[in-house]
């Protein structure tokens, strides 16, 4: 999914750039089995005011794990979310009630569990913990606990001594499905959840991830029944934070390109 995400920022820099991208996702060979998509711009076009607005939140856009206010987001913003999403071939269901309050309890005892397995705990630590990692780039914890219920972030194993906070009593919750779940599918889900980010941002409207089931579910090699709706991909709490800074990345001289 994160290939996914950053083949959209690829081809939304396409469009910016004057250019219409041409995409193959998973065009596979043997002499380049892991060749993820292939991107071709053989057209050129003017970027749409939508695109250029996409664009400038690339820079901008950050996770929030802070506490959101209680407003709620108006349909008109949650619709054009989904229609982001549909646009990239995926789903955002929005949850309200009993199917959020329900769902908010599996990720606390996804949470639960995965904090007592060690393993995951030490990958977690190894990206998320203050210092320097091993390969030099900085990194933080990422998100206080929560004072109460919902727990609605996790606290990635640190269980460092920071002042807990309230969080919002009813967070606004979404799940990013898709038809499939082959890696196709998962490009998928990473270019409509970054349309979908993107797009929240530019709507002024915040964002985290609450994937403890799902990171639960993976680590026990279990598929999910097919839903309606698709497969669960991502679970995201919407709203509206304060102001964060952005998260330490690499710089992009330390990105190396391989001859494709």
């Amino acid at each position: 999914m994160s290939c996914g995400a950053a083949l959209f920022n690829l081809r939304l820099a396409i469009r910016v750039a004057g250019f219409q991208p041409l995409t193959w996702l998973m065009p596979g060979s043997e002499a380049k089995p892991h060749l993820l998509a292939i991107v071709h711009t053989p057209e050129f076009g003017p970027p749409s005011p939508t695109e250029l607005e996409l664009y400038a939140n690339i820079a901008t856009r950050r996770t929030n794990r802070e506490p959101y206010s209680e407003r709620r987001l108006p349909p008109w913003v949650l619709a054009d979310l989904r229609i982001a999403a549909s646009r990239e071939g995926a789903n955002l269901v929005p949850l309200e009630g009993q199917a959020s309050a329900d769902l908010l309890d599996y990720v606390a005892m996804a949470g639960d569990e995965l904090a007592g397995d060690p393993g995951y705990l030490a990958e977690l630590r190894a990206w998320t913990t203050r210092g320097t990692r091993a390969d030099g780039l900085p990194s933080g914890v990422l998100g206080p606990p929560p004072a109460g219920d919902p727990a609605v972030i996790r606290d990635f194993g640190t269980h460092t001594a920071r002042p807990a906070e309230r969080f919002e009593r009813h967070p606004q919750i979404a799940v990013l499905t898709t038809g499939g779940d082959r890696p196709a599918d998962w490009l998928r889900a990473g270019q409509a959840l970054q349309r979908v980010l993107l797009l929240a941002s530019a709507h002024g409207v915040s964002a985290s991830f609450l994937n403890q089931p799902l990171d639960l579910r993976d680590m026990r090699h279990r598929t999910d029944p097919h839903h309606r709706l698709g497969h669960a991909q991502m679970i995201i709490r919407l709203g509206y934070g304060p102001p964060v800074p952005r998260a330490p990345r690499r710089p992009p001289a330390e990105l190396g390109t391989g001859r494709v």
